[in-house]
């Protein structure tokens, strides 16, 4: 069976739909990379929604092991972007 299992921990799924942006400013450090350590509502990154930016936080603490979207991309309500365990 060669079923992809979804591994533990959290997903963080997009609240809504809009631009992801993994930093602040396009010259400021991302705010998480993969391997870092989150705090439980930490802004994690920034989804852009009609010309309002909007703070993204982990819904746990935990390890970011992957980011699932591109900088600048166009993501859909519920699409996973990061996942924490």
């Amino acid at each position: 069976d060669a079923v992809a299992a979804e591994p533990e921990g959290h997903p963080v799924k997009a609240p809504m739909v809009g631009v992801f942006y993994a930093a602040p400013a396009p010259d400021a450090k991302p705010y998480v990379r993969v391997g870092d350590m989150v705090e439980k509502g930490q802004v994690i990154c920034i989804i852009e929604a009609m010309k309002l930016m909007n703070d993204i936080t982990a819904p746990a603490s935990g390890r970011i092991v992957d980011i699932c979207t591109q900088d600048g991309a166009v993501i859909e309500y519920g699409q996973t972007i990061m996942k924490i365990v």
